[in-house]
């Protein structure tokens, strides 16, 4: 394969997912990645991840980070080596539930590659009650910080995750602890503050114009305009190794609204923890705001 050119970002990026791997040690009920269809995808290897990546020229002053997420991005094989092999020049984020073995992962990453000057940390640790045992993760979470590593503790607020409790111990441990909306339909109600709510209502499908500013690369490097293409496995838009890859936001015809991915229509924080933001900018055909 010929050398791959560089890349820039778009101006007007928010956010940059590499999901590494949608495999996952855990098995939630009410994981977002399986809202409506999780298609089965190969992986890209770690030399494809580093040549691809590594091909993007995002200036830092953008504050946009490579996120490394998934599934459980620690299920990566090569995990390590993708970490290492990025360009000293990116800022990465990590999303993950800290299931593995975190004196290798101390040893094998030093604190300082995972770490910007924003108001939250660079390492996302997701709690998951129906697997992870509170204190034990919690412990875990106080020995990296110990280290000098940018972490913090993430939870679905559902009544299920005793959002109190973990509060309270977080706050003991010294942990920094946030809360995420718990998305989509439980018992015929819709959970979650959205942009769009006609987007997920499930209704007839119809056809809109759909800009997104976040670059979602599929684990096999197929790149998404959305969440709900992502875990569907349809309609990519371009792949991280194509040699004339080209990943300027544009509004793209869509005939799924109404079937869309909770993610891509909430209202949420954006990268500097302002709320208000959403990922996505949907119009009629007749090129109106919905």
């Amino acid at each position: 394969m010929p050398q791959l050119n560089e890349i820039s970002a778009p101006p007007d990026l928010t956010y940059l997912a590499s999901f590494l791997t949608f495999r996952c040690r855990f098995k939630c009920s009410y994981c977002i990645n399986h809202f409506k269809s999780l298609a089965r995808r190969k992986e890209l290897t770690a030399s494809d991840w580093i040549e691809g990546l590594n091909r993007l020229v995002i200036p830092r002053e953008m504050m946009v980070p490579i996120t490394l997420q998934g599934g459980e991005p620690s299920s990566h094989r090569e995990f390590y080596k993708i970490i290492r092999g990025l360009k000293k020049e990116f800022y990465i984020d990590l999303l993950t539930n800290l299931d593995f073995n975190i004196d290798e992962f101390m040893d094998q990453i030093p604190p300082d590659r995972l770490k910007r000057d924003v108001p939250y940390a660079s390492i996302r640790v997701s709690y998951h009650p129906e697997f992870s045992e509170l204190d034990t993760l919690l412990k875990k979470i106080e020995k990296m910080l110990s280290r000098g590593y940018s972490i913090g503790l993430f939870a679905v607020d559902t009544p299920a995750n005793n959002i109190p409790e973990v509060r309270q111990k977080a706050v003991e441990h010294g942990i920094d602890f946030r809360t995420k909306e718990f998305l989509g339909f439980k018992d015929n109600r819709l959970y979650g503050e959205y942009l769009y709510p006609e987007a997920v209502s499930g209704l007839a499908f119809r056809e809109v114009m759909c800009k997104n500013t976040e670059i979602l690369i599929a684990p096999d490097g197929y790149i998404h305009k959305c969440h709900r293409d992502l875990y569907h496995g349809e309609y990519p838009v371009a792949n991280l190794l194509d040699e004339n890859l080209n990943i300027a936001f544009k509004d793209r015809s869509c005939g799924r609204f109404g079937e869309c991915n909770p993610c891509d229509i909430k209202v949420k924080n954006n990268r500097f923890q302002e709320f208000g933001h959403c990922s996505v900018q949907i119009k009629s055909l007749e090129t109106q705001l919905i």
